[in-house]
């Protein structure tokens, strides 16, 4: 495993990391995923993240993961959470308010059974908050020892930029991570988020960089969906649907070849390509077996030459 600084932060964490959204306390077998947590420790895996949302029911992967992470010591791995979604049907169950946030994170740490977690993420941008708000207790929450550095998911760069702006004024801890989606067909972040982060010293850690698993080359043109697969699973198949457009499954074709050429896997070629990007410090990855996890590790060994960037831009746009 290699690592990586996490922006301006003291902290290193893998290059691959593992997360547990659409797998762990949802479709994921109890003993195979704990089995996937533990494989992940030993390659190296160092940083593991979650978000009160996360499975079937709110806190339930944070309870999976401090039953999956109980045999490691807490100071050898970097654990996140995240609140903003809704965890139930009153007004101030969801968003980013003083209210919401220290509710959420009280019961997130309960729910990991820690003191505190590395990153707590504000995991939308809530407009019905000030940011002076968000931030405040954000600070707060670090103050107390409960969180040892704010991140933001998916905030747009504007976002990113004023909460910078607020930060740096009013004197209080900078933001240290930013969680946004990223990978061949989603680069949005390219344009600005990416330099915003690496200007302003916040690590980015991205997600879905598979695609939902289009980038495995499990899904091929012309071909019926493969049994189990994250398309054929009622609970998470929207988020894969997406991606299925004949466009996308056309580039998958041109990138297998690239892929073998390179004597690679297609996970691989598309985890390489996105840790090309030294402002990226993490990939988080998700696995429903052991062995993906020790077929996508391989992929910080991967130097992609000119040559192949080339063929790989030629094939995207």
């Amino acid at each position: 495993m290699k690592y990586r600084r996490l922006g301006k932060s003291g902290i290193k964490v893998s290059e691959i990391a593992l997360g547990s959204w659409l797998t762990y306390g949802t479709v994921t077998e109890q003993n195979t995923a704990e089995s996937c947590v533990h494989h992940a420790y030993e390659l190296g895996i160092n940083h593991f993240d979650c978000a009160n949302v996360y499975g079937s029911t709110p806190h339930a992967a944070e309870r999976f993961l401090n039953q999956a992470l109980a045999p490691f010591a807490r100071d050898s791995y970097v654990l996140t959470t995240k609140a903003f979604w809704p965890v139930g049907p009153g007004v101030n169950d969801r968003g980013l308010s003083r209210k919401h946030l220290i509710t959420q994170l009280d019961q997130s740490l309960k729910a990991l059974g820690t003191d505190y977690v590395d990153i707590f993420y504000c995991h939308r941008y809530d407009p019905d908050t000030e940011m002076e708000e968000i931030l405040g207790t954000i600070d707060d929450q670090v103050r107390a020892g409960k969180i040892l550095f704010g991140g933001v998911s998916e905030w747009p760069a504007e976002k990113i930029a004023e909460a910078v702006t607020v930060q740096t004024a009013l004197a209080l801890h900078p933001l240290r991570a930013s969680q946004p989606v990223y990978n061949m067909f989603s680069r949005y972040i390219e344009q600005a988020v990416l330099p915003l982060c690496e200007q302003s010293g916040i690590g980015v850690v991205v997600f879905s960089p598979v695609a939902q698993g289009l980038l495995t080359g499990k899904y091929r043109k012309g071909q019926a969906l493969p049994e189990g697969s994250r398309a054929t699973t009622k609970e998470v198949s929207n988020f894969i649907t997406r991606y299925l457009t004949e466009e996308n499954l056309d580039k998958i074709e041109a990138l297998l070849l690239v892929a073998q050429d390179l004597g690679l896997s297609l996970s691989q070629l598309a985890l390489a390509w996105i840790l090309r990007q030294p402002g990226i410090a993490s990939a988080l990855i998700g696995a429903s077996r052991p062995e993906q996890i020790t077929e996508n590790v391989k992929a910080v060994d991967v130097h992609l030459s000119a040559d192949a960037l080339r063929r790989i831009e030629d094939i995207l746009q």
